[in-house]
């Protein structure tokens, strides 16, 4: 990429539906919608809302970054199939952003250099999705890559971390953490993204880690 920026962010991987253009590394606009179930009808408007209030249109950017998962499955085909829309419009590249790396690029903010840390997020009644990291002071780096793990497990997985991010998970001591903002998926991309464009994204799929089979009424 000869220029970055301006990039498009996406985030639908949870609860909270983000928006974010990124101008530069430090000057961006954001919109965020925190609500149950809101994305499919939300979604569009806020990027048509965020590109207006920027003074931009799809052809000034330089590629569009999305939450790639783990996280909800109906989250994720949302956000992804609005990003493949659009760059097709617009002949722009997607870069699909590992969501857990983005939010613990979020936490590395108000966290101590050498901190280990762990996030997790719900994924069912039994499972749930969870990584470690450390962050140097300068990067953050990844000790255990996410993986779903049956929440009886969490005790054993987590016993050395001081610092747990993410769902509420009972009989667990977790700092309840929204997102990753988009802002984050965004500077991901360009911090982290450079190799990762892509232009042919029609295979491009969520990484859903977890198999999800559908219930039918009997």
């Amino acid at each position: 990429m000869k220029n970055p920026f301006p990039i498009l962010a996406i985030e639908t991987s949870g609860t909270l539906c983000s928006v974010a253009l990124l101008l530069d590394e430090k000057k961006y606009h954001e919109i965020n919608i925190l609500d149950k179930h809101v994305h499919s009808e939300k979604l569009l408007e806020m990027i048509d809302a965020i590109l207006k209030m920027s003074g931009r249109q799809m052809r000034d950017l330089s590629h569009i970054a999305v939450s790639n998962g783990p996280g909800s499955f109906t989250g994720l085909r949302i956000g992804l199939s609005a990003a493949k829309g659009l760059a097709f419009g617009a002949s722009l590249p997607i870069i699909p952003v590992p969501t857990f790396a983005a939010l613990a690029l979020q936490i590395s903010n108000f966290i101590s250099a050498g901190e280990k840390f762990g996030i997790i997020k719900n994924a069912s009644v039994e499972d749930a999705y969870y990584s470690e990291f450390i962050f140097d002071g300068k990067d953050v780096n990844t000790v255990e890559t996410v993986q779903l793990i049956h929440k009886n497990d969490l005790k054993e997985k987590a016993k050395n971390l001081k610092f747990l991010f993410g769902d509420q998970i009972a009989n667990f001591e977790v700092r309840e953490t929204i997102g990753p903002h988009a802002y984050y998926i965004g500077l991901w991309s360009y911090l982290f993204g450079k190799d990762l464009l892509i232009f042919d994204y029609d295979y491009l799929e969520p990484n859903y880690l977890k198999k999800f089979i559908a219930k039918v009424k009997k």
